[in-house]
């Protein structure tokens, strides 16, 4: 078996995780923190695809996702570059094609398309985008996976749905990637988001709690063998937030510090490295092959580096 790959998410200002210097301090620092992950090996980095900060929206820096992974390409080489995930609301789906060709384009086929059905309804609201609901979303979310797939690899894309509509419509260049980039499809809807991503996804992204994931992991397998999918054709992935430290207790301390008590533990990683490895296992053990991780503090480099040091060598004996 070969090792997981690990993801990293630099901070970005959604998450409010950006100090309170000048935006092109905040820009230098971003870059920082990608190109380490590209050097210490890391397999890719992922944004967020936001416009106002959580959990509380402030008047704050928050790097919208496309442009800024535009400009990563420019300051990284070899690293993968996805979304955590795409609001697929945000974008009509035929310039999402667009815009993601030529980000492939220019990053020499580093893309990964990570999307979603969308859901901070604040968000929506504060820039004038509809508001459907979930199902709905959803839904147009996977008409919008088969038009990108379309402009991706035919001459032309023509497509009536029950949302989208286009005629004739022209994408080049092309993807460099053949035949296409892969799609990530993040979300835990058991009825239709894990449906979409039995009929339409490279790779599924879920998140929470080990128990909640495994009954979304069991509801993806229910969904593939339902249309003749191998489950093994899909990669599985998982978001985890992961504060990483020399021992225990100092993790303990400095999760502590960040307001990640005990009773939020099983949402996060938190241990030294053979703590973390251990918690992590648990996901390989699963099916896991792709971890995304945001490291907290998420503007420091050791963490990083205390992982790639001491935990990423565990999944390799």
């Amino acid at each position: 078996m070969s090792p997981p790959e690990f993801g990293v998410i630099p901070p970005q200002g959604w998450r409010l995780d950006l100090p309170e210097i000048s935006p092109a301090e905040q820009w230098r620092l971003i870059t920082e923190i990608s190109r380490t992950a590209e050097k210490l090996g890391f397999h890719s980095i992922w944004l967020y695809d936001h416009f106002h900060t959580v959990p509380t929206v402030e008047e704050r820096s928050c790097f919208e996702c496309w442009s800024t992974l535009t400009a990563l390409s420019q300051h990284t080489s070899k690293i993968k570059l996805g979304q955590i995930v795409t609001c697929n609301s945000y974008r009509n789906p035929a310039y999402l094609a667009k815009i993601s060709s030529i980000l492939d384009v220019i990053s020499n086929g580093r893309l990964i398309l990570g999307i979603g059905a969308g859901w901070y309804e604040h968000e929506y609201k504060g820039y004038g985008y509809p508001f459907p609901p979930p199902k709905e979303r959803i839904l147009m979310m996977g008409e919008a996976i088969k038009i990108i797939k379309s402009m991706w690899m035919d001459r032309t894309t023509t497509f009536h749905g029950k949302y989208y509509h286009l005629k004739n419509a022209y994408n080049y260049p092309k993807p460099v990637q053949k035949p296409r980039p892969k799609i990530l499809v993040g979300g835990m809807g058991k009825q239709y988001t894990l449906r979409i991503t039995a009929m339409e996804a490279d790779i599924w992204n879920g998140y929470g709690p080990l128990s909640t994931y495994m009954e979304a992991l069991d509801a993806l397998k229910r969904h593939c063998r339902q249309i003749g999918r191998d489950i093994n054709d899909i990669q599985i992935s998982v978001r985890l937030d992961i504060v990483v430290s020399d021992t225990e207790s100092k993790a303990e301390e400095l999760a502590g510090s960040h307001g990640i008590t005990r009773d939020k533990w099983d949402k996060v990683i938190v241990g030294s490295p053979k703590g973390v490895y251990d918690l992590l296992r648990k996901y390989l053990d699963i099916g896991v092959t792709l971890f995304i991780l945001y490291f907290i503090p998420p503007t420091k480099l050791e963490p990083l580096e205390l992982f790639e040091e001491e935990v990423l060598p565990r999944f390799s004996k």
